[in-house]
C-alpha cells in the first residue's frame, strides 16, 4: 500500500540551524531517502521551497482566484513529503519515525486513496 509522509515544521527552526547542522540534516535526509530506495520502499521524496513562495489557487463560480502565500496561517508549514510503499500502517509509521526531520518537526502519515475506476 502507498503512503505519503507529510513533513511539517517551522521554517524558522530550519533557518536557525547552524550551517554545519543544516548540511548534516540535508545529508542525513538524502542518505535516508537512498536507503529507502535501496529497500524498494521509496516512491518519491521532495523538499519544498519556502512557504513564502507559495501561491494558492481556488475556483469559485467558474473563476480562478489566485492568492500569494499559503492557504492557511499555521505554526508549522509543509516542508516536504516522502511517498513510500509499505506493507501496512505500522511499517509506514516506522518509516516516518526515521525521517531525519522528525526530530524537529512532525510527520503526518496518510494512506493514498485509490480512486474507484482508476
Amino acid at each position: 500500500m502507498k503512503y505519503v509522509c507529510l513533513v511539517y515544521g517551522e521554517e524558522k527552526d530550519l533557518h536557525a540551524l547552524t550551517p554545519e547542522r543544516g548540511a548534516k540534516l540535508n545529508a542525513d535526509s538524502l542518505a535516508y531517502d537512498r536507503s529507502l530506495d535501496q529497500e524498494g520502499k521509496l516512491i518519491v521524496a521532495q523538499a519544498l521551497q519556502s512557504v513564502q513562495t507559495a501561491t494558492t489557487v481556488r475556483r469559485r463560480k467558474g473563476k480562478r482566484l489566485v492568492t500569494d502565500g499559503p492557504f492557511a496561517e499555521t505554526k508549522e508549514q509543509l516542508l516536504g513529503f516522502v511517498m513510500v510503499e509499505a506493507d501496512n500502517l505500522d511499517e509506514a509509521l516506522d518509516i516516518a519515525a526515521r525521517i531525519p526531520l522528525a526530530e524537529i518537526g512532525t510527520i503526518e502519515v496518510r494512506a493514498i486513496y485509490d480512486v474507484p475506476g482508476s
